[in-house]
Formats: C-alpha cells, sequence, structure tokens
C-alpha cells in the first residue's frame, strides 16, 4: 500500500508500486508464505494473480520463482458470485455468505495459516466483517493521493496491536499488526 493508505489508483494502477525488492525483504515474504496453506482471493483479481505467477514460474531463473511456486501449489479459494466452477488448477470456487464461509473455513481449518490476496473490493468486505487476524501491511514511500483503500468501510474503530515493524532497503515498511479482540 501507498503511505497514504491506497492499495490501487482509482482506475487499478499499480505502477507506483516498489519492486526493486532486497534480499531481506524477498526472505521475509518466503517465510510468511512458509506456515499458509490457503489463499483467499477474490474473482477480480484471481486471473491476473494466477497469470502472473504462472508467467514467472516458466522461468526457472526468475528471482521470484520460489515464491510463484508456493502461490502455485497452495490451495485457493475464490470468493465470487458470479462463477460456478473454477478455470485454475488447485482452486476452489466459494459462492455463499461470506462470513459463514470464511467462519467456517477457519473453524474447520486443520494446521497452515490462511492469507488474502483479494483485491479491494474483497479485502474491504473481509475487513468490514472483522475476520482478518492480523495484518501484513508492506508500505511503499509514495503518496498516490487518490485511489483505492481497503478500511473505508468499517463500521467501527478497529485496534490493533503491532506485532513488528521492518524497515526494507527499498524505502518499503512492514507493519504486521494483531486485531485486538474484545
Amino acid at each position: 500500500m501507498s503511505i497514504d493508505g491506497c492499495i490501487a489508483g482509482p482506475h487499478n494502477e499499480m505502477e507506483w508500486l516498489v519492486w526493486n525488492w532486497d534480499e531481506k525483504l524477498k526472505e521475509y515474504v518466503n517465510r510468511l508464505h512458509q506456515s499458509v496453506d490457503t489463499i483467499l482471493l477474490g474473482r477480480k483479481m484471481t486471473s491476473e494473480f494466477i497469470s502472473y505467477w504462472s508467467n514467472v514460474l516458466n522461468n526457472p531463473q526468475d528471482p521470484e520463482y520460489i515464491i510463484a511456486k508456493k502461490m502455485l501449489e497452495t490451495p485457493k479459494i475464490v470468493f465470487t458470485k458470479t462463477l460456478n466452477k473454477s478455470e485454475w488448477p488447485n482452486t476452489k470456487i466459494a459462492t455463499g455468505d461470506l462470513k459463514e464461509e470464511i467462519t467456517k473455513l477457519k473453524n474447520q481449518q486443520e494446521g497452515g495459516d490462511i492469507i488474502v490476496y483479494g483485491g479491494a473490493s474483497f479485502d474491504s468486505s473481509l475487513i468490514r466483517e472483522n475476520l482478518i487476524d492480523e495484518y501484513c501491511l508492506f508500505v511503499n514511500p509514495v503518496a498516490i493521493g487518490n485511489g483505492k483503500t481497503i478500511f473505508k468501510d468499517l463500521k467501527e474503530i478497529r485496534k490493533l496491536s503491532l506485532i513488528e515493524s521492518i524497515p526494507f532497503d527499498s524505502g518499503i515498511v512492514l507493519l504486521h499488526y494483531q486485531v485486538k479482540r474484545k
């Protein structure tokens, strides 16, 4: 996200993101995904997400190859109201009530963590329903002034506890928070 809280420009522009990741940042992202065994996606983001990582996986020399392998091998659940079946490998479709589906998934989930790569509207829906336990916010050193945010639909103040903050050489700062539950 940008320092002013945007995850994309008003028309989904993302050229402002910092991609010159240093080794420390790459290692952090790899560690973050080690405990993950389910990826949640919103429908709008899924085709770009899978397409991007598939292209990276086609080039074993790519520095993101290890992350791409994990992204594609990890089971994914796409939340959608418009699709009946998945056209993507290793991906299931969820069409029910978001809160019920996620609560059921979290209660049935044994083992690894669940991570979200949703898109602004999907992320906002999860945040609004208080379905996220921890936030790993990678803040890019840029302000874009106008764009898509993920916290705009909050119905009440959401208090968080800082778990860690890490500055990276690229200028990105990780802010890792846990939600304070009542």
